[in-house]
């Protein structure tokens, strides 16, 4: 038998993972996945589809994202008895290990539990193939599992936030933030919204210092600070490439001419550790005040100190500070359903990431997938977060923001956003969806009748191209027949990088816009005579087929009843309405529905 240690030579670690050069190494590759439960076909219900992680991660070529750094990924690819990794089980294991002897007091309990879990760690660690964090969340499961334990640190997320509050409502902290000196006022131009302006960035700038400073919440030591310790803490160094752009971001100045015309950001705030979080909020409301709006991602359950969606509701003080946020617990919110929350009045969501664990894109939920697509910019607090999202090769849909301690002060990284990353944002759908309403609005004065033609383009797998030839044919045929007419391809006005919902929630806005006299869907019989017009035999995958196959026909019949509500005048043809129940529901990302999942996909 080959030396497994061998089974990866002469791969490029500086290189992206390419498939197809080595077959050991892809049977390697293969098992990484598998072994430590991110292969979506193996677990469906638990990670996400390909198209839910391209919601975050901008992959090419067919590359698998790994939830670990490009160095941690290499060396468990290169087979080598490295003493890095070897360290890191160590560590994870000796955390359990300490878990146990702090919180278990029966002597029997403690030595069973502690072989418990040292078994485990032997047989998890073995081939060397596991990723420490995905090992560490196993260890830290059994442990709450046996001991039935609901969150063995509770009580120390609640102290640091206590702590952190009491430093927080402090009047020495209160009069720090406020403190604005001749010197500042001397540098901004004669002006009070310049004036402004600076101060908005002086006390942002100081609430980010104060928001990584772990003797916060760890300790009682700011308890005692007058508001001249908290000015020194303020003068901190600032690190890492990313301050100006953050600035810039959040629309605050640095400097007399460095503001831009303001504009209200969408942001995904990732948190970190309890404690942290009361600082982060003190931000997160200041930013509000300035027109933001935050959706605040937590954990989606007890994961060490890291603050979960739980303490958001049961601490008492978090849950204070959180009064006036829209919690959201659906972990599969649809796009529909989360613009509409977008556009109320309420300036700071909450929500969960649907993991128990650092950052992991390959298990976060619907729901997250989908806030991280449609803000405009992410704020990542921590090391660990930055240690997942910039030590990698890969990029993201989204400009990154990480907040970090760094050498007694603020370190601030920037990651840009793929650059061919595509995005439809809310107003660039509602401008597509107004340039279709305004040429139909023309139509309508021209004397015009307005038809619009409801067919099957992406609900037959891999065949979107053949779906808009027979759209368009019958379209061609509809337009030649019909004199007058004005007909609403929706195939003609689909582009790169729209997904279904993105689609759905233009159409929506033209679909109720009023203007439609005839809403036509597709039958057979269309599909048979356009097959006819181009001279071509009918493939087996569209015989019988009709709109009632498609996904997004069937969510348009349900719309165009509605409409026909307010405006009876207007005609439904095609198949029978009775008929439009077998497609249900998009899988995230899909053009289809996501029962057909099971037998579209490998």
């Amino acid at each position: 038998m080959k030396d497994r240690s061998q089974a990866t030579g002469g791969l490029e670690r500086e290189k992206p993972y390419i498939q197809g050069k080595d077959p050991q190494a892809d049977a390697l590759y293969t098992t990484f996945f598998l072994e430590n439960h991110l292969d979506h076909y193996a677990y469906p219900d638990h990670v996400a589809t390909p198209e839910q992680v391209r919601f975050m991660v901008f992959t090419e070529n067919n590359e698998r994202y790994h939830p670990c750094s490009d160095e941690m990924f290499w060396t468990i690819m290169g087979r080598s008895d490295s003493s890095q990794l070897r360290a890191k089980y160590h560590n994870v294991v000796t955390k359990i290990l300490n878990l146990v002897d702090a919180q278990i007091d029966d002597p029997w309990e403690k030595t069973y539990l502690k072989a418990l879990i040292e078994i485990k760690f032997d047989h998890e660690t073995r081939d060397r193939i596991m990723i420490p964090s995905r090992l560490e969340k196993r260890l830290l499961r059994i442990y709450m599992n046996r001991t039935q334990i609901e969150d063995p640190f509770l009580c120390q997320k609640v102290e640091r936030n206590a702590r952190a509050a009491r430093c927080l409502a402090s009047n020495a902290l209160k009069e720090a933030l406020d403190r604005v000196d001749d010197a500042v006022l001397l540098s901004c131009p004669v002006g009070l919204e310049q004036i402004k302006e600076r101060v908005d960035y002086l006390k942002l700038s100081r609430l980010f210092t104060l928001s990584v400073e772990t003797r916060l919440w760890e300790s009682d030591e700011m308890l005692h600070y007058t508001a001249e310790d908290y000015l020194r803490l303020f003068s901190g160094p600032v690190t890492g490439d990313g301050a100006e752009k953050l600035w810039r971001f959040l629309d605050v100045c640095t400097t007399p001419d460095g503001k831009q015309e303001a504009s209200s950001k969408k942001i995904l705030w990732l948190t970190n550790e309890a404690g942290e979080i009361m600082a982060d909020l003190a931000i997160i409301r200041y930013l509000a005040r300035l027109g933001h709006k935050i959706i605040i991602a937590f954990k989606d359950g007890p994961w060490f100190t890291k603050i979960d969606y739980y303490d958001a509701q049961r601490d008492e003080r978090l849950a204070e500070e959180l009064k006036d946020a829209l919690l959201i617990d659906e972990p599969c919110l649809g796009k529909n359903e989360l613009v509409e929350i977008l556009k109320t009045d309420k300036s700071i969501l909450a929500i969960s990431d649907g993991t128990r664990e650092n950052l992991n894109l390959l298990m976060a939920s619907t729901t997250f997938a989908r806030a991280f697509k449609e803000v405009d910019g992410i704020i990542s607090k921590g090391h660990e977060q930055r240690h997942r999202l910039f030590n990698t090769h890969f990029q993201f849909t989204q400009d990154i923001y990480s907040i970090a301690a760094d050498q007694g002060g603020l370190s601030i990284r920037y990651k840009p956003r793929h650059a061919a990353a595509i995005k439809f944002t809310l107003k660039d759908l509602e401008n597509k969806a107004r340039t279709i309403i305004s040429a139909m609005q023309k139509a309508k004065k021209e004397g015009m009748t307005v038809m619009f033609y409801s067919g099957i383009i992406g609900s037959i797998p891999g065949k979107e191209a053949m779906a808009k030839k027979i759209m368009n044919t019958t379209v061609r045929s509809i337009k030649d027949q019909s004199a007058g007419t004005f007909v609403i391809n929706p195939s003609e006005h689909s582009e790169p990088g729209m997904d279904a919902d993105d689609l759905m929630f233009m159409w929506e806005m033209v679909q109720r816009s009023g203007l439609i006299d005839i809403w036509r869907f597709q039958t057979y019989d269309d599909i048979v005579k356009a097959f006819e017009a181009m001279k071509m035999k009918i493939p087996p995958e569209w015989v019988g087929k009709d709109a009632t196959f498609s996904t997004g026909c069937t969510k348009e019949m349900k719309i165009a009843l509605d409409v026909q509500k307010q405006h009876p005048e207007m005609q439904i043809i095609g198949p029978a309405q009775e008929k439009f129940l077998r497609r249900q529901e998009y899988g995230i990302g899909k053009m289809y529905d996501r029962r057909l999942q099971d037998i579209c996909e490998p």
